[in-house]
């Protein structure tokens, strides 16, 4: 199914289109994305997935997937699988061209070479603190290494010992010589190899000197012949580098365009930190419904077609700036409410007496499965003498303006008939209603009225005889503050750690939800959007509760534009 989007208008495919009026590329759009596999993708990783393989698609081009395989004491091949199946799902396909910055480390050796040999690299001895110390700061310059003037003849000789792995791991770099006194940083004489001696899930132990990010970075997107090499705005930086390494190699030049990268509130972002919640047990696993990542908003329930809207809502900008979360959750509730059939689940039941229904009588009745569309059909549920409500559905005291179930008072059953409190049964020890008694109107059936008179209430329930036992999981933000890094000194962001972000409920199902499948999301009337989970078993469904119906990004909007 093709995922091409309505195209919108913004300073990146400003440039894509100037480019292809001069010329630049010949017309050609290739991009990329280069994930590295030190973690799983979350949301903000999604955002550059659509933003590459769209524009891609938009104008006829190509994207590759290009895993940045350069540090092997950190990437996992568990990781380039989940990175690989996160893509798929969002929609998108790369074809044949998965690449590897590893299939490049002979021609990245070679080019380093090159530039050793016209003077332009050194093998430097500094320790990474003492480079660090050299470098200088923002406002005073960097000094030169006492090993930046060694001979070309010694630099190359030292380099080739490095690959043949005749130092001790760290003791000597690579690195580019550039400008110590650069007011860019990263032009002051960067690293282009270290030295690692660490297994590569890919080249094994051939390798023992890899190469930097910035080394690699746009060499590889030179190599694959990328067009527009679309980075994040921390990589603004780090584009005159690479510029440099590219014309002092004389090779094909991509054009670096960078974008602000997603910040949403609620939320941490740093792979670091979602590494931490992980291995220290704040969450289950990298799929955590609560946590931001592709595969944990797949198992809450997120579809794909809901975080491209997202992505497209949001767009590109050149400035950082913060997404509140709400606006997340409006597009999966946007789009679920089109596609995820109804269903009634009772989360804290309450049971009813309907004490005019016969005894032993069970009817089947007719719900609509969705009123958006109206092709999915109906269902049949279930109704008998004895069925479960939801305990807030019920007020032996009603409020003023209460409009649910109370002595006295009328209600509607959905799907089923008007019903009437007559009496309840309290816990003689705490007080507690726990059964409560009512008649229903026969004539009403399907919720009708036919006597035209007026019944403001409605509430949901399940047939207690049929009703199928389930694990509801509500989720509520992983953090109390929109900012999770907003915490006193001596604190980090884990302290605002929210701990009641999962709540485990035990509920009653109606019993079409039986054949329920892991991954099958519904809306449970009256409550929310929900999704089975992969825990569920033949004993107990379970569902994640992917989000609740109350959509305050509407009331954002609503209050913004009367403020205007």
């Amino acid at each position: 199914m093709s995922v091409r989007e309505s195209r919108g208008t913004d300073f990146i495919r400003e440039i894509i289109d100037e480019h292809n009026r001069t010329g630049r590329f010949g017309g050609r759009v290739h991009t990329r994305f280069p994930p590295e596999p030190n973690g799983y993708l979350h949301i903000g990783h999604a955002k550059s997935i659509c933003l590459n393989f769209g524009i891609a698609e938009e104008y006829g081009g190509l994207c590759n997937l290009r895993f940045d395989d350069t540090n092997p004491t950190k990437e996992e091949v568990e990781y380039v699988e989940s990175i690989r199946e996160d893509i798929r799902w969002l929609g998108f396909d790369w074809g044949d061209r998965e690449y590897y910055a590893s299939d490049y480390f002979e021609q990245l050796y070679q080019w380093a070479i090159q530039l050793i040999k016209a003077g332009k690299a050194y093998v430097c001895d500094l320790s990474a603190e003492e480079i660090r110390q050299y470098r200088g700061t923002l406002t005073e310059p960097g000094r030169e290494s006492p090993y930046r003037n060694r001979s070309v003849e010694e630099n190359l000789d030292l380099f080739q010992r490095m690959r043949a792995g005749e130092f001790p791991e760290g003791s000597r770099t690579l690195r580019a010589k550039i400008d110590m006194a650069s007011p860019n940083l990263n032009m002051r004489d960067p690293v282009m190899y270290r030295i690692i001696y660490a297994t590569h899930h890919r080249t094994g132990d051939k390798w023992c000197i890899y190469p930097t990010y910035d080394w690699a970075h746009g060499q590889c997107d030179s190599i694959e012949g990328i067009t527009h090499s679309i980075c994040t705005l921390e990589f603004e930086n780090h584009r005159p580098l690479y510029d440099w390494f590219i014309e002092q190699l004389g090779i094909h030049h991509p054009q670096q365009i960078e974008f602000a990268r997603l910040n949403l509130t609620y939320t941490v972002m740093s792979k670091r930190k979602l590494l931490e919640l992980v291995r220290q047990g704040y969450v289950s696993g990298w799929d955590d419904p609560r946590m931001p990542t592709i595969c944990g908003l797949r198992r809450r329930g997120y579809t794909p077609e809901a975080i491209r809207s997202f992505a497209r809502r949001i767009g590109v900008a050149k400035t950082d700036s913060v997404v509140d979360i709400a606006l997340l959750e409006h597009c999966i509730r946007e789009d679920l409410n089109k596609r995820a059939p109804r269903a009634m689940v009772v989360m804290r039941p309450l049971k009813v007496l309907i004490d005019n229904y016969p005894q032993g009588k069970v009817e089947m009745l007719d719900a609509v499965n969705n009123p958006e569309d109206p092709s999915m059909g109906v269902r049949q549920v279930p109704f008998c003498r004895e069925i479960y409500i939801e305990q807030d559905d019920f007020r032996e005291v009603p409020p003023k303006k209460y409009y649910r179930l109370a002595p006295g008072q009328e209600v509607r059953l959905r799907w089923a008939y008007l019903i009437t409190c007559t009496d309840v049964v309290k816990d003689p020890a705490t007080g507690q209603v726990v059964e409560v008694h009512c008649t229903y109107d026969p004539a009403t059936r399907g919720g009708d009225t036919p006597d035209g008179r007026k019944v403001r209430g409605t509430i949901h329930w399940v047939s207690a005889p049929h009703a199928i036992k389930a694990e509801a999981r509500l989720y509520e933000h992983l953090f109390t503050k929109p900012d999770p890094d907003d915490v006193p000194e001596g604190l980090d962001f884990k302290a605002n750690i929210n701990p009641n972000s999962l709540q485990r409920v035990r509920c009653y199902a109606e019993p079409s939800l039986a054949g329920a499948r892991p991954g099958e999301r519904y809306q449970f009337e009256r409550v929310g959007y929900f999704c089975v989970d992969p825990d569920s078993t033949p004993e107990l469904l379970v569902f994640n509760r992917t989000v609740k119906l109350v959509d305050t990004w509407a009331k954002i909007e609503k209050t913004l534009s009367q403020q205007q």
